[in-house]
């Protein structure tokens, strides 16, 4: 791989794993700042849960990521024309279902 192509990724953790990024020139800060976002509210999930697997909480760190900015976009203003209400139930029912079923995980450890 050239210099050129090398600068084009940027390796980042997340909940303790490394991942290798495409990231165009220029974009590392906003990249870096999306990757703690993601990293942190993974951190929390797994926290709170007490769950390991990466991709359970990854699913849960995404949900509550959208609905959060789901919520704060319709909260400061039209929504844009998305119906942000329909969507943040929708994922509200999905944690809903997601936590019952980490909770039965657990039960059946």
């Amino acid at each position: 791989m050239s210099m050129a192509a090398e600068s084009d990724f940027l390796d980042v953790k997340i909940l303790g794993r490394e991942y290798r990024i495409a990231c165009p020139a220029g974009e590392q800060e906003a990249l870096q700042a999306a990757v703690q976002m993601v990293d942190g509210k993974m951190q929390e999930i797994a926290h709170k849960t007490r769950n390991t697997v990466p991709e359970r909480v990854a699913v849960m760190a995404a949900l509550n990521i959208a609905h959060e900015y789901l919520s704060a976009r319709n909260g400061g203003g039209d929504g844009g024309g998305f119906d942000t209400s329909g969507a943040r139930r929708r994922i509200e029912a999905m944690e809903t279902r997601l936590d019952a079923l980490l909770a039965q995980q657990k039960l059946d450890l």
